[in-house]
């Protein structure tokens, strides 16, 4: 089995590569660490740099897991590049990371999570980052 997750260097985005290293060990699954921008940019922080990649590969090894990782430039959809790399790689599920936004938010500017809940062949885990008071 493989896991992908969506990554970008964030909060949300370590929370995901957590939550992907705990399942892909209880699985006996590998990793597949997808990193995508959405290329609306010149310079966009959600593409990892290859120091970025390379602790986020280490955290994942540390769960004993097989990581492979692939970068993609989504032209504005990054939700159409995760759910073709999970029909590409077949993949059993698919860890996103949350990032907290107000109803009037989700609702004006959509969401990448959502889509890929509503439209993926194969189970989601959603995680939150934890927040400051979080224990």
């Amino acid at each position: 089995m493989k896991i992908l997750v969506g990554y970008v260097p964030t909060a949300e985005g370590e929370a995901a590569l957590d939550a992907a290293g705990r399942e892909a060990s209880l699985r006996g699954a590998s990793v597949l660490l997808l990193n995508t921008s959405r290329g609306d940019a010149y310079i966009d922080a959600r593409y990892a740099n290859e120091a970025e990649l390379e602790t986020a590969s280490a955290k994942l090894r540390e769960h004993g897991v097989e990581v492979t990782i692939q970068q993609a430039v989504s032209n504005g959809d990054v939700a159409g590049e995760l759910l073709k790399a999970a029909a590409a790689e077949d993949v059993g599920l698919i860890v996103l990371g949350l990032r907290r936004r107000s109803p009037v938010g989700k609702l004006i500017l959509g969401s990448t999570a959502q889509r890929v809940l509503l439209e993926s062949p194969v189970p989601v885990l959603a995680v939150k980052a934890p927040t400051p008071h979080d224990d």
